[in-house]
């Protein structure tokens, strides 16, 4: 009995999956090079999702502690805020930073990535505060850094050619949708407070 009919029964070959996604080294070395390579980039782009996601995190963990107090407290607000909190605040932003991290032909820049957390939050803080307070220009004025934000967002990816197409696609049309529904709910916050 050959060595191959000895296995033909007991299940299919093993998988090497050490060489799984690298090049086939034409040279000693070449494949750790792909590796140590690929590596290095999938660091250097998490370090900039990372702040998106410390910060969306946090911001799910409020919107869920504000919708355990609203009701018992009268919070006349809290539904809306833990809303806004959980899926803007939250996995908007999550969602926005690590998909620009991923999507972006080169990882976005620490300065760009300042800029776009800073803005961002802060025209949330704002948006929260004059919604809360019942201030529509407060709101109004806080969508400016937002919009700022989601254009940074959209820049960064708008000509990325990363793979596959769809996602790319979807992560632009999300962006373009928040951008586009900013002007909806300042319509909304002057006719409920103006």
């Amino acid at each position: 009995m050959t060595a191959a009919m000895a296995t033909a029964g007991s299940g299919p070959a093993p998988v090497d999956f050490s060489t799984a996604g690298t090049a086939t080294p034409s040279t000693p070395g070449e494949g750790r090079v792909v590796t140590r390579a690929a590596v290095r980039r999938m660091v250097q782009r998490w370090s900039s999702a990372v702040p998106f996601v410390a910060v969306g995190a946090v911001s799910i963990v409020a919107g869920g502690l504000v919708a355990a107090v609203a009701r018992p407290t009268g919070f006349e607000m809290g539904s809306w805020l833990a809303a806004f909190l959980v899926l803007v605040a939250g996995v908007a932003q999550i969602g926005f930073g690590a998909g620009q991290a991923w999507l972006a032909d080169e990882p976005p820049r620490p300065d760009t990535v300042q800029i776009e957390l800073a803005s961002f939050n802060l025209g949330l803080v704002g948006t929260a505060v004059g919604s809360i307070a019942s201030l529509p220009l407060v709101t109004t004025l806080s969508a400016i850094p937002v919009v700022l934000a989601l254009g940074l967002f959209l820049r960064e990816v708008l000509h990325s050619t990363a793979n596959p197409r769809w996602v790319r696609v979807l992560y632009q049309g999300l962006v373009a949708l928040v951008l586009l529904s900013t002007p909806v709910g300042l319509i909304l916050a002057w006719l409920r407070h103006g």
